[in-house]
């Protein structure tokens, strides 16, 4: 028994002297040809030239600048007015993580500390993208987090309630139709009534105009000494 705990003990032993070794300072890796000095100076002067950047300057780099150099002013004096002036550097820190390799310096800013990142292809080391990030600690995280959540939340409600209104509003649309038909039919039926109205009118009118023909065409004969199938009254005009 003891000899298998001995046993365990150095293979444990053992295994953290690996790991102990295998563990590489970064300043002495070789980053594809740049050297742990060389990616901390780069982020380092990117900084001092920004902090050193005269107003003329900014002018002259937003007109002709290439576009990361703008987005990097850009987003440099929005950090500015949002974390205060640059006070000093703190830590820097190299990330390989697949092609991709980063290069992160932290910057103690009068009001919030925040780090500028150089993100680089790896097999060439072009720079694909700087960006400047504050830095938060968990509890501002987690209630921005909860922020974005409500926030999320009464979008969605309020999208809802939208939607649920015009459905309301739909529903609605038949009942004005139905108020309105009811508006225009009475004035519908008034000119239906005219219109018979004016239909029997002209039904009398013309059961008159054969009575009288019969009567004219009666006397008619009566005067001749005919009967009424010798002749036929074709019209009559009333003076």
């Amino acid at each position: 028994m003891k000899k298998k705990i001995i046993l365990i003990a150095a293979m444990c032993l053992m295994l953290l002297g690996l790991a102990a070794c295998s563990k590489t300072d970064p300043a002495d890796v070789d980053y594809n040809g740049y050297s742990y000095e060389d990616l901390q100076m780069n982020c380092q002067g990117t900084v001092q030239t920004l902090t050193n950047l005269t107003e003329e300057d900014k002018s002259y780099y937003m007109s002709n600048g290439a576009e990361t150099v703008v987005n990097l002013i850009n987003r440099w004096d929005e950090a500015v007015a949002e974390f205060g002036t640059f006070m000093e550097f703190g830590d820097f820190e190299i990330t390989k993580s697949g092609k991709t390799l980063t290069a992160a310096q932290t910057l103690h800013m009068s009001e919030r500390d925040m780090v500028l990142t150089y993100v680089y292809t790896y097999h060439s080391m072009e720079v694909e993208d700087i960006t400047i990030d504050g830095i938060y600690t968990v509890g501002e995280k987690m209630s921005k987090a909860l922020m974005n959540t409500v926030m999320g939340i009464l979008v969605v409600f309020t999208v809802l309630i939208i939607i649920c209104l015009l459905i309301c509003c739909f529903n609605i649309f038949p009942y004005l139709e139905k108020k309105k038909a009811a508006k225009t039919a009475p004035k519908q039926d008034a000119v239906v009534s005219q219109i018979e109205a004016r239909e029997e009118q002209q039904e009398e009118a013309v059961t008159d105009d054969g009575e009288l023909i019969a009567v004219i065409a009666a006397a008619v004969a009566a005067a001749e000494g005919t009967s009424t199938d010798g002749f036929v009254v074709r019209s009559i005009r009333r003076r």
